[in-house]
């Protein structure tokens, strides 16, 4: 059977923030697109997503009486970022962000709200900010998507409360203080109560948070711009014409179909979290590439760069950090699968720590996910397993919650009970049930608590930067991410190296086009997303640096795809206006 031809100006792979933001930049000043999805639902790792971007001087930012101007977190990243510091796409970044934020804000259904307290990492940094840099998409009803629900992927299981979503902010902090505040429990009432009707009628939760409603908010904006979605349709080829990229080969529903470009393809299939043969190449402990645990969707394999190399594009394997690092605990779910556990939220609440095998803590817990990992890694023997605890007493985790298992008065015992989490009467009982050293682990905790009474940690420096404290417990002086583990029953939860995506990625320039081996863009090929290689040269300076510049390049690339098709059209008119000339003369 022959391919049947589609014609477009502008196609696009993959459905996340990158590539929604690119089709709905593009279709919203006049572009025939058309989106293609390798996968039978929408919104790629972006609808797994907290959702936060890292976004700084936007309206958002001027609201909360932040006036910064952009060269202030030019200086944080000139720091950070070091050698890997790419000025051209850096500025290109900061430049080009507020004006996204603007254009969606101005043009489509997207609206943000702003995470006024949250701070870059690494707050002794110059030019580390302390808030208003980073956005999130408000709070979506997923009804107003009419039949597009249904191709929404749901948001990961693991971060919801049986499906609900919970944003951090106002929202999370009312479900952590709901047995301890009215009005907490006033809204968390609320809202499970409109969840269970939500699961009563459409088997779902129509409250829509984080990149859940990100994504949303983007495939109605995309709808109403006239952008046509093809999900189960994998690209398998790029057509070439004369050293362009003018289309791609993809296997649909109905078929084999040739899609025809005008401007060209933007690729943003999502990276290369789920490819075991680049992992095994690129990330380090893990000799089979199978010993890794990523957070990401599952068609995020790689596709995309490997198309873009069919097309001379070059990779950058030498950032920093082949991926964006978490600590991920394995939930045993019921039904016999393996769940992974981000851990964000806990390990800067005071009463926690986290150990190696040999008992020691290796790491400032506080920091961010990208820093825990790092930091094991760093600290690893020769041959060492990538293995780490995190500790804490049984009252820690009834407040805060410990990765997977609830807080209060959700029940802690099933999670005992499955092997989640190791609970026992002393520290040395403990240690010898985990298979840590109890020696070391009873020494590191007598350290910790010495010094933890007092609100210090003389090893690492918990709470000493306005990150730190942002994520601890104000009622906790004088330093809210430290107190003592002195009182039993004590609980340990083990930690295996995850990512939430990958840095390493195709070589692009300012404008987001793809780059071959001499440096020069590609014409017709755009990348954005995980597909292009991290601007933030393989670092993990803030929450939010890999949506934001996702968004921001969709944004860019979806621009040069305009410019370059009206370049084109003014070559064509120049043209026939030659040629009507010349019929004219003669």
């Amino acid at each position: 059977m022959m391919a049947h031809v589609e014609h477009c100006d502008l196609l696009v792979l993959g459905s996340g923030a990158a590539g929604l933001c690119a089709a709905v930049t593009a279709a919203k000043r006049g572009l025939n697109v058309i989106v293609v999805e390798k996968e039978s639902v929408l919104g790629g790792s972006t609808a797994w997503s907290g959702g936060w971007m890292w976004v700084p001087c936007t309206r958002h930012a001027r609201a909360d009486g932040n006036m910064e101007t952009l060269d202030v977190p030019e200086t944080y990243l000139q720091h950070e970022l070091g050698p890997q510091f790419d000025e051209p796409r850096i500025k290109a970044l900061l430049q080009a962000g507020p004006e996204m934020v603007e254009f969606l804000e101005k043009e489509t259904d997207v609206s943000f709200v702003s995470g006024t307290w949250i701070c870059d990492i690494h707050g002794n940094t110059p030019g580390a900010g302390t808030g208003a840099r980073s956005i999130v998409a408000a709070p979506f009803d997923g009804r107003k998507l009419g039949k597009l629900w249904s191709l929404l992927r749901p948001p990961m299981r693991e971060t919801t409360l049986h499906g609900l979503g919970i944003q951090a902010g106002p929202d999370l902090k009312s479900f952590l203080n709901a047995t301890r505040s009215f009005k907490a429990l006033t809204h968390v009432i609320k809202r499970l109560t409109r969840h269970a009707v939500d699961l009563a009628l459409y088997k779902r939760s129509s409250q829509l948070v984080n990149g859940n409603a990100l994504i949303a908010r983007l495939m109605l904006s995309a709808q109403k711009a006239g952008v046509r979605f093809l999900v189960s349709s994998p690209a398998k080829q790029l057509l070439i014409e004369n050293g362009a990229v003018c289309g791609a080969m993809v296997h649909s529903k109905t078929g084999e179909a040739l899609i025809k470009t005008r401007a060209g393809v933007v690729l943003a299939t999502g990276g290369f979290p789920h490819d075991i043969k680049r992992r095994k190449a690129l990330f380090p402990h893990t000799p089979s590439g199978k010993e890794h645990w990523t957070v990401a969707a599952p068609g995020t394999s790689g596709d995309g760069l490997s198309l873009a190399e069919t097309a001379g594009a070059e990779l950058n394997t030498s950032v920093a950090s082949p991926a964006a690092w978490c600590p991920v605990s394995l939930v045993p779910f019921r039904d016999g699968t393996i769940g992974h556990y981000p851990h964000i939220i806990e390990r800067a609440k005071p009463g926690i720590i986290a150990v190696k095998a040999n008992g020691k803590r290796f790491v400032n817990e506080a920091d961010g996910y990208y820093d825990y990992v790092t930091g094991l890694f760093n600290a690893l023997e020769e041959n060492e397993a990538p293995i780490s605890w995190l500790i804490c007493s049984r009252s820690f985790q009834r407040r805060w919650g410990l990765g997977y298992a609830k807080p209060a008065p959700f029940p802690l015992r099933p999670y005992i009970q499955n092997g989640y989490i190791t609970e026992a009467g002393t520290i040395r009982e403990l240690a010898t049930k985990c298979g840590i050293s109890p020696e070391g682990l009873e020494q590191t905790i007598n350290t910790y608590n010495s010094f933890a009474r007092k609100g210090l940690d003389l090893e690492f420096g918990r709470g000493s930067t306005p990150f730190n404290r942002s994520g601890g417990d104000p009622s906790c002086t004088p330093n809210p991410c430290i107190a003592s583990i002195d009182k039993g029953p004590f609980l340990a939860l083990r930690i295996v190296p995850g990512s939430f995506g990958t840095f390493s990625g195709v070589r692009t320039d300012q404008h987001a086009r793809a780059l071959n081996s001499t440096n020069s863009p590609i014409p017709g090929l755009w990348v954005a997303g995980s597909d292009q290689a991290s601007v933030m040269g393989g670092y993990y300076p803030s929450g939010g640096i890999n949506l934001g510049p996702a968004m921001t390049f969709g944004y860019i690339a979806g621009k040069d795809a305009i410019a370059r098709l009206n370049s084109a059209d003014t070559v064509l008119q120049h043209q026939y206006d030659d040629q009507c000339d010349e019929k004219e003369e003669a």
